[in-house]
C-alpha cells in the first residue's frame, strides 16, 4: 500500500454522502491525518457534538467550507447572509480549537454569483469587498482567517464573481493578511496564464490560507460543478503549481476537494484511499516540507 502523505487533508466534499461520523472514521482508517469539514454535516450533528467528534478522532482541522454568497444589493437577504457568515466564523473557531495540534481556523469564502437580473459584475465584486469589510472584525476577534476562493470563470454568473487569484488578492489587500487570505484551488486557477505570478504574489503578501488540489478532465459533466477528479486523472500540472506554492514557504496541510457524482457513489473509505494514492503520485513528489507546520 502506498504511504499516506502526512500533509494530505481530505475535504469532506470528496465523500459528500458520508455523514460526519463516517467521514471522520474513514479518514482515520485510511491513515490520513487531517480533514476539512462542511457546514451542513456539522450543523446536522450540532456544533458542540461535531467538535467533540472531531477531538475524539485525533484529526487536524484544516478548513471550514463554506460561507460567502453576499453579492446581493442591500436588503434583508444581504443582512441574512452577513449574519450567517458570522455564525460560520464561530463554527470555524470552535472546530479549529477542537482539532489536533496543527489545526487551522480557516473559513473558505465563495463570493456568490450575479444577483438575479443583474449584469453588473464590477458592482457585485465591490459588494464582496464590502461584505468582507463587515466580517473582518468578527473574524479577527475569533482568530479566524477568511479565505477568498476564486472560482473558474464558468461559475461567474451563478456562483462566484471572483474568477482569478489576482482578483481575490486585490480584494484581500484591503485587510490584514492574518484575517483575510485566499484559497489556492488548482481546479479553478490552473488555466490562468498569470497563475504562477499570482501565487508568488500571494506568498509575498502572506495571503495563502489554504492550498486545495483536484484535477480537471474533459468532457465536463452535464452539471459542471461536478467535474472534479482525483489528482493525476486529468491535465493539471501539479508540479509547477505545487512547486510555486511551496516556494512561498507554505508548509501546511493540502486538501483534496472533489465534486463528482461517481466518486460520491464510491464507498467512502475506498474514495479516501484512492484520493491518498492520487495525491502521493501527483502532488507529494513536488513537496519539500513533509510535516505540517
Amino acid at each position: 500500500m502506498t504511504a499516506v502523505d502526512p500533509r494530505l487533508s481530505i475535504n469532506q466534499a470528496t465523500i459528500k454522502h458520508a455523514d460526519l461520523a463516517t467521514a471522520l472514521r474513514v479518514t482515520v482508517e485510511a491513515g490520513v491525518q487531517a480533514i476539512g469539514l462542511w457546514r451542513e454535516p456539522v450543523q446536522d450533528a450540532g456544533l458542540a457534538m461535531a467538535a467533540t467528534m472531531l477531538a475524539d478522532s485525533g484529526l487536524r482541522f484544516t478548513t471550514h467550507c463554506r460561507s460567502g454568497f453576499f453579492t446581493m444589493t442591500e436588503g434583508p437577504a444581504r443582512r441574512a447572509s452577513i449574519d450567517d457568515n458570522r455564525v460560520a466564523i464561530e463554527e470555524a473557531a470552535t472546530l479549529a480549537a477542537a482539532g489536533a495540534e496543527g489545526s487551522t481556523a480557516i473559513l473558505v469564502l465563495v463570493a456568490g454569483g450575479l444577483p438575479e437580473g443583474s449584469r453588473d459584475l464590477i458592482g457585485a465584486r465591490e459588494r464582496v469587498r464590502d461584505a468582507i469589510g463587515e466580517l473582518a472584525p468578527d473574524a479577527a476577534a475569533a482568530g479566524v482567517t477568511l479565505a477568498i476562493e476564486p472560482l473558474h470563470p464558468m461559475y461567474a454568473s451563478d456562483r462566484c464573481v471572483v474568477s482569478t487569484l489576482g482578483q481575490a488578492l486585490d480584494i484581500a489587500a484591503d485587510f490584514d493578511p492574518g484575517v483575510v487570505g485566499v484559497t489556492v484551488d488548482t481546479f479553478h486557477i490552473w488555466w490562468d496564464p498569470d497563475v504562477l505570478a499570482s501565487i508568488e504574489r500571494a506568498g509575498r503578501e502572506r495571503r495563502i490560507a489554504t492550498y486545495q488540489v483536484c484535477d480537471w478532465k474533459t468532457p465536463l459533466a452535464a452539471d459542471v460543478l461536478l467535474s472534479r477528479h482525483y489528482p493525476g486523472d486529468g491535465v493539471i500540472d501539479f508540479a509547477s503549481l505545487t512547486a510555486t506554492v511551496e516556494a512561498t514557504g507554505y508548509d501546511r496541510d493540502i486538501e483534496v476537494e472533489i465534486f463528482n457524482e461517481e466518486i460520491w457513489a464510491t464507498d467512502p473509505l475506498t474514495a479516501v484511499q484512492r484520493t491518498a494514492a492520487g495525491f502521493a503520485a501527483s502532488v507529494s513528489p513536488h513537496l519539500r516540507a513533509r510535516v505540517p507546520g
